[in-house]
């Protein structure tokens, strides 16, 4: 702990969603590390512009091809309320939300609607399958237009590393598959191992994240009903 507070590790991108995080942290009474894993690179692709229906999954997303997606008469479906209401400030009318804010939850939601219509699925080149191939299952004509990259940084990973072994944290907090794989591999890197996760707090955003996890050897300890980052925190600060 830092000056009695529970300090805890997340790995948002080096922009403004890391900023926002930290005051999240620390507005639950914990000190915030944060050790970015993702890195954003831009494709430059965006998506195509005949579909009936259009499928954006994260905010990164809605912030590369949010002003194509408004000039385009398909239906705005977001994966979760984040990816949404980045939609409405792009001045883009969101028609589809699910309750469930995870590919399987978009796909239910989507099920009973798109048979025989066109899907643009605009995201990431680390999307999950579950998606494109339930919509598929549901009768749609998919296409995936990847609209970014994710890598990870230069050294990403190594602060949580040190403070793992140095006994300096007390919970870390994944928000993605990619975050789980990421450090792992930076705790390879250090000599840290997996094994330095087994004495801190492991949070997952949500139940692939968590799959991600445990098929790599690391035990999930807190998965949040609700599937945002602010959940996550929230699950974190009530455990310790």
């Amino acid at each position: 702990m830092s000056d009695g507070k529970p300090r805890v590790a997340f790995f948002r991108p080096d922009d403004e969603r890391a900023k926002r995080a930290e005051d999240t942290v620390r507005e639950r009474g914990m000190e915030p590390l944060s050790d970015p894993l993702l890195e954003v690179r831009e494709t430059g692709e965006l998506p195509r512009a005949d579909a009936d229906y259009v499928v954006l999954t994260s905010v990164t997303g809605v912030e590369i091809a949010g002003e194509s997606v408004g000039k385009s008469e398909a239906v705005a479906c977001a994966i979760g309320p984040k990816t949404a209401d980045a939609l409405r400030e792009a001045e883009v009318k969101v028609d589809v939300v699910p309750e469930e804010y995870t590919s399987g939850g978009l796909v239910e939601t989507l099920a009973g609607r798109v048979g025989g219509a066109r899907v643009e699925v605009a995201r990431s080149d680390h999307g999950s399958d579950e998606l494109i191939e339930g919509l598929v299952g549901a009768g749609a004509y998919v296409h995936e237009t990847v609209l970014y990259a994710l890598r990870r940084p230069s050294g990403g990973g190594e602060k949580t590393a040190y403070a793992l072994r140095d006994g300096e944290l007390d919970a870390v907090l994944f928000t993605s598959s990619l975050t789980v794989e990421h450090l792992v591999v930076a705790l390879d890197e250090t000599g840290v191992g997996v094994d330095g996760l087994d004495d801190v707090l492991v949070c997952a955003i949500g139940a692939p994240t968590r799959e991600t996890a445990e098929s790599m050897g690391v035990e999930v300890d807190v998965v949040p009903e609700e599937a945002t980052f602010e959940s996550l925190v929230e699950s974190a600060a009530n455990r310790l």
